[in-house]
């Protein structure tokens, strides 16, 4: 079975923080975690990016995505949401 992964992502962002966002979402597609993530708005302040995952991979992923979001300093920009 398939796992959702939920992603809140600021919209207002610098080309710093975009570039980090654009360079998240690649990793995960080129290391197998997904084939495309989706885009929905959530409100005037953030997206919600979200995409399917086999559930061996679910943890792995939360894993790869905290460890990018604190290398990055992106902890102001993206969340999990569950």
């Amino acid at each position: 079975m398939e796992k959702a992964v939920k992603l809140q992502v600021r919209k207002d962002l610098n080309n710093h923080q975009q570039q980090n966002i654009i360079k998240l979402k690649g990793s995960l597609i080129s290391r197998g975690y997904t084939q495309i993530i989706h885009i929905a708005d959530q409100d005037e302040e953030f997206h919600i990016n979200f995409f399917e995952t086999s559930k061996d991979f679910k943890n792995e992923v939360q894993e790869f995505i905290n460890a990018f979001i604190t290398k990055e300093d992106l902890e102001d920009t993206v969340k999990f949401l569950k």
